[in-house]
């Protein structure tokens, strides 16, 4: 064991003064700084919770992806009810993601040295911190896409610099590359200023979004003739009876999908919680509450671009860019970048910011585990990860087989094998008595467990059909939810000890 010195804590809390956790005498500075020890405090509630969700859900990126499961042949109706259903099963899901770090007061990856050990919990923060690295440069390239089409609306001759094939590179045009620096750089103003400023941002971008949404659907409600003008059908089903019960479900997991990375690292917000209740109201708002108003709103603006424009829009800054009025068209997309700048923010900026930090604490402060990310976003070229439902589709199959098994793995050692009993010290000593050391600070079994689980959920992505493929996080996680539960008893003797 490595002597820490209070010199050294005193230090290490002294270099992250920016973060808002109590770095006690003892806690090793190799797993420590202000941002992922205990919270001083937990004092969000539950409108702010419900505000995330609203920030969350509002986005460009959840409504293509809500209007991407037209594509799999379903009728309105069909896609209201595989919206809901998924969107219930993430709620339930969330609720109990985020009390390990409710109660503890530590971020998602401090959480997991519960399962996988001081050192080993590496492995989920990475991996989660790379994912939402892919997702925060898909969410900034959406939101891009309202400016871009915004400049094109204000002076249509910049249309050349608009088109890859003329003036761009790397698949992404001139006009392109401007609109997703711009968003870039907009997006860190706001994390650099910290976790009350994103707080404050996201409580008001949910509520902005709804506004608009309420506009637009009214708009083309009016423009069709009313809803009798408007088909629930869209005369592009090809599913009905059972086969649609099949495809509908598929739809369910896509939804879960969706969400999978804000629902894995949801204890970075948990965390801040002035107790489970409010933080299980907030979820209830925001999710099956604030999503049933969500997604009908989705549908039946989706359904009335079909009589109004003549075809199926499914992104609502293209529906918005229809609208033959200027005024119209730019509060509307302005709307929706600042409505993907708070989802982006809080769900891929803030889980990285932590997840890198948490890999080397002394080394990456939470701003510079943010900044990381952000680099990152551009180098993956994330317009060419979400620029058609089926790439969409194969994009968040992807996701969810590596997120699938992180998150069956820690549901099943907190809940079923350490009884929901968490050693808050030892989650920050290298101690090799320490509860949560295992083996060298790697608990093998998880470790194991998560690699099989996610190497059979990717295989079913790539070499099965894309329904299956639908159902890469239901089988990660179910996997690596069994198998650690199968192989609880050769986890290392000191964890069985505690159990």
């Amino acid at each position: 064991m490595t002597d820490v010195t209070r010199a050294e804590v005193e230090l290490a809390a002294h270099s992250h003064a920016a973060g808002d956790g109590v770095v006690e005498e003892g806690y090793d500075p190799r797993l420590t700084n202000s941002d992922l020890a205990p919270l001083r405090q937990q004092g969000w509630k539950s409108y702010n919770f419900f505000a995330f969700w609203m920030s969350d859900v509002h986005s460009v990126g959840g409504y293509v992806t809500a209007g991407s499961l037209f594509a799999l042949g379903l009728a309105a109706w069909q896609v209201l009810i595989a919206l809901l259903v998924g969107i219930v099963i993430v709620y339930f899901l969330c609720n109990l993601v985020a009390r390990p770090s409710q109660v503890t007061g530590v971020p998602y990856p401090v959480a997991s040295r519960v399962a996988f050990g001081v050192v080993g919990a590496n492995v989920p923060a990475v991996i989660r911190g790379l994912i939402a690295v892919a997702w925060y440069g898909i969410q900034t390239y959406l939101a891009s896409n309202a400016l871009v089409l915004l400049a094109l609306k204000i002076d249509p001759s910049w249309a050349p610099y608009a088109d890859v094939t003329q003036h761009g590179f790397v698949g992404l045009s001139t006009i392109g590359w401007i609109a997703f620096g711009t968003m870039w750089v907009l997006q860190a103003l706001v994390f650099w200023r910290g976790m009350q400023a994103i707080r404050k941002f996201i409580d008001f971008c949910g509520p902005a979004v709804y506004v608009v949404m309420f506009a637009l659907a009214a708009y083309l409600v009016a423009e069709a003739g009313g809803f009798s003008e408007i088909s629930l059908n869209l005369g592009s089903v090809e599913h009905s009876g059972f086969a649609a019960v099949g495809v509908m479900v598929s739809a369910v997991a896509l939804v879960v999908s969706y969400f999978s990375g804000p629902m894995l690292n949801y204890g970075d917000f948990a965390r801040y919680g002035t107790s489970m209740a409010a933080v299980k109201k907030g979820n209830f708002l925001g999710l099956p509450v604030n999503f049933l108003v969500f997604a009908i709103l989705c549908v039946v603006t989706a359904s009335a671009t079909v009589p109004v424009y003549g075809e199926l829009i499914t992104d609502p800054v293209e529906t918005v860019y229809r609208i033959d009025n200027l005024t119209v068209a730019v509060l509307g997309c302005l709307t929706f970048i600042i409505a993907t700048i708070g989802i982006n923010i809080v769900a891929n900026f803030v889980s990285p910011a932590f997840d890198f930090s948490h890999v080397s604490p002394q080394r990456i402060s939470w701003r510079t585990g943010g900044m990381i990310a952000a680099v990152g976003s551009v180098l993956i070229t994330p317009w060419n990860l979400y620029n058609s439902p089926e790439t969409i589709h194969y994009t968040l199959d992807t996701l969810g087989a590596f997120i699938g098994p992180l998150y069956g793995v820690l549901i099943a050692d907190y809940y079923l094998v350490k009884r929901q009993r968490v050693e808050v010290a030892d989650l920050f000593t290298m101690s090799p008595a320490g509860t949560y050391h295992y083996r060298n600070g790697w608990n093998t079994v998880a470790i194991g467990v998560t690699a099989f689980a996610a190497l059979v959920a990717i295989l079913v992505v790539f070499f099965t059909n894309p329904t299956a493929a639908s159902f890469s996080w239901f089988i990660g996680a179910g996997l690596g939810f069994g198998l650690y539960l199968a192989l609880k008893n050769s986890i290392p003797a000191k964890a069985k000890a505690q159990v």
